[in-house]
């Protein structure tokens, strides 16, 4: 039995989905319906799962047996779990309804912000309402929202949806909680045209955030799709590394405009990692560790430990140097593990916790040589300093994974792993 006979689709990205014996399959994230050249609501074929994998399969929705306000359940039996592709005359309700322009029968214009299911007689389940809102005055499509019947509005045929150009308001919100990754891996599913509008909808923080976990062909796309103006501006949003792996990427031409739209103080660390191989400590390391002077207390290790926009593997260690505290640093001392931190008075100062004796990295160290160092030392943070003993930057484990995985693992998930 299905739980409910009707269900907006926007509420249901997200939920998560269950297996017949109540075992965690993956998350709801779209629903594929066939469109029609008339106005008549359109079948629904089925629901995008995204498996715990980060796969996304296509489950027909004669497989579910309950679509519930906080759940879907599947049926017993089995699931292809082949990746989904969409089809031609497939439109995805979430990645491409969403935010699409409708006329009313009045003559006026309409953006929808949801869209409803219904399970008919005949056990099949159809698209019977738009929800969506009119434009109001000179401010957009800010009214109140109404909810339609599908056959009474327009615009909504697979030609036009393919051919107009949408905002992506409905879609971001969607997007809003999900970890960066997710929202990345999303943004590739969608057709090139919806990315696009999802990139421009964005603010440039949230951006970079996606960016950094795109593939490098997603990567060039979405910042080929941007002016320069605006593309500089998620460069130096984008952590220095990551930013650099993605200018290195570029033609000669585009890399040296981008970087002088660039601010210069945004500009210079990305400068200083395009000097070395992409493969080596100084191609892989982030120039913005935790550095702190030999005065510091535990307590303000602790402090800088704590910020959130930190990775945990960039958490896990202080360094401590001789002023400049920027990279290039003053002379380096030595570092400080996170669990040494939490055993100490946070009174006391870092300089005297140091661990002096742990071995750090040229810049010129190959990925190998990296590779062997973290498996050694069972760390996931390391630092690489120059022959002047100034801090250069510190390599973390994931970017290390990021080079050893094959080029199209973002895409594959973890299956194959």
């Amino acid at each position: 039995m299905v739980a409910v006979n009707r269900v907006y689709i926007a509420q249901l990205a997200g939920l998560p989905v269950f297996g017949p014996d109540g075992e965690p399959i993956g998350k709801a994230r779209d629903v594929v319906i066939s469109l029609r050249i008339d106005r008549q609501p359109p079948r629904v074929l089925g629901m995008v799962v995204e498996l715990v994998t980060r796969r996304r399969i296509f489950v027909p929705m004669l497989r579910l047996t309950s679509v519930e306000p906080n759940a879907v359940t599947l049926a017993t039996g089995s699931v292809n779990l082949r990746p989904f592709h969409q089809r031609v005359n497939e439109v995805l309700v979430i990645g491409e309804v969403l935010d699409a322009k409708i006329q009313l029968e009045d003559g006026s214009t309409a953006v929808v912000v949801d869209a409803a299911m219904e399970l008919t007689r005949t056990r099949d389940w159809r698209m019977i309402k738009v929800a969506a809102r009119q434009r109001t005055g000179r401010f957009g499509f800010k009214g109140p929202t109404q909810v339609f019947r599908w056959e009474d509005v327009g615009g909504l045929s697979v030609n036009e949806i393919a051919g107009q150009p949408q905002g992506a308001q409905q879609l971001v919100a969607v997007f809003e909680g999900m970890r960066a990754a997710d929202v990345a891996h999303a943004l590739h599913e969608l057709p090139a045209k919806r990315r696009h509008e999802v990139a421009d909808a964005l603010d440039d923080e949230r951006l970079a955030d996606v960016i950094e976990e795109l593939s490098e062909e997603d990567q060039k796309d979405i910042l080929s799709h941007l002016d320069e103006e605006r593309a500089a501006d998620i460069l130096e949003a984008m952590n220095p590394d990551d930013a650099a792996d993605l200018l290195g990427e570029l033609s000669e031409g585009t890399k040296d405009r981008l970087l002088e739209l660039m601010e210069p103080e945004e500009s210079a660390p990305v400068r200083r990692l395009l000097e070395y191989s992409f493969d080596t400590a100084g191609g892989l390391m982030t120039p913005e560790p935790i550095i702190l002077t030999p005065d510091a207390t535990i307590a303000e290790a602790l402090a800088r430990v704590r910020n959130p926009d930190l990775t945990p593997a960039l958490a896990s260690m202080v360094f401590v140097c001789r002023s400049p505290s920027a990279t290039p640093t003053g002379r380096y001392l030595g570092c400080v593990h996170i669990q040494r931190l939490l055993r100490e008075p946070p009174s006391d100062l870092v300089a005297g916790v140091l661990d002096t004796s742990l071995v750090r990295l040229p810049p010129d160290a190959s990925l190998s040589d990296v590779t062997r160092y973290f498996a050694t030392y069972n760390l996931v943070c390391a630092p690489v300093t120059d022959e002047a003993e100034h801090l250069l930057g510190a390599v973390t484990v994931d970017d290390v994974l990021d080079h050893l995985l094959p080029a199209n693992w973002r895409e594959t998930g973890l299956s194959h792993a």
